[in-house]
């Protein structure tokens, strides 16, 4: 009898593992990942929109038919980035994504308390190379650090009804993600 226990714990523990490893070594190993499938829609360093999901077609998971979106895949390694976004009416929001897919910093207009969202990324290494500059404080910069040298900008509109969705996608048109000069 315990000699049947013994073995039931072990294969529990053992489909444990298994099951804990496949997990999280799944993400990792995927080969369409939404970096991945924007690659073919999206230039690197420049705001592309998005066109609205369907229910049988959408670009990327859980996108809300209520937001107008538009993805910056960027590439640090020619140097920072300067990100510009005019806030809409009703919400916008800013998220940043590592190349893995995890969030790294978010954004909305009413932490940014201004009508343009404006912001610089960069790498720790090219924070670390900026100049000193005691008249720039952090109120007039706001700088994200960037876990790694690729990686989305995903930026989001809100339409509060479906005749406002076109003034959404109108100032997504104008938001801007390109090198800093």
């Amino acid at each position: 009898m315990i000699r049947w226990l013994l073995w039931l714990v072990g294969g529990l523990v053992l489909g444990g593992i298994v099951h804990l490893a496949t997990v999280l070594l799944l993400p990792r190993t995927a080969t369409q990942d939404a970096y991945t499938r924007l690659a073919a829609t999206a230039p690197i360093n420049s705001v592309v929109p998005l066109p609205a999901p369907t229910p049988d077609d959408a670009l990327l998971p859980f996108m809300d038919p209520a937001f107008a979106t538009a993805v910056c895949r960027y590439d640090l390694a020619s140097g920072p980035l300067q990100l510009r976004v005019p806030v809409s009416q009703a919400y916008t929001s800013v998220s940043f994504y590592a190349r893995s897919g995890i969030a790294y910093y978010a954004i909305n207009d009413r932490a940014a308390g201004r009508r343009i969202i404006e912001l610089d990324l960069m790498t720790t290494q090219q924070r670390a190379d900026l100049p000193e500059d005691e008249e720039v404080t952090a109120a007039d910069r706001l700088i994200v650090e960037s876990p790694t040298r690729t990686g989305l900008i995903l930026v989001r509109m809100f339409g509060p009804e479906p005749g406002l969705m076109p003034m959404a996608r109108r100032a997504l048109a104008s938001a801007q993600c390109r090198p800093q000069t």
